[in-house]
């Protein structure tokens, strides 16, 4: 059996909101955190740099739709699951002053 075979975000259930999604990945509300959150299409933690730049362009757009321009940071630490390449969007707070953005 292979690894991918019980991975939730391979699964791609449409369990919550969905804002974006074409071949290379989706993004969809968070069902731990309730935010935004882009997923790779491919199972694994390194995709090609192009699809990391192009998940990384779709979640500062969705970003921007639901936070404000600007007005949050992506964060990609892959704390649940750590084998599946994924990132959110969260809300920048009022103490940060640089954000981690495309």
């Amino acid at each position: 059996m292979s690894d991918n075979a019980h991975c939730e975000l391979c699964e791609a259930a449409k369990l919550t909101e969905w804002f974006h999604e074409d071949d290379r990945c989706w993004i969809a509300e968070c069902e731990a955190c309730s935010v935004p959150m882009v997923v790779w299409r491919s199972h694994g933690t390194e995709p090609p740099v192009d699809d990391v730049a192009h998940m990384h362009a779709c979640l500062a757009k969705v970003g921007d739709q639901v936070f404000g321009a600007n007005d949050w940071f992506l964060d990609d630490n892959m704390r649940q699951i750590p084998d599946h390449y994924h990132a959110h969007v969260r809300k920048k707070l009022p103490w940060m002053k640089e954000t981690r953005q495309p």
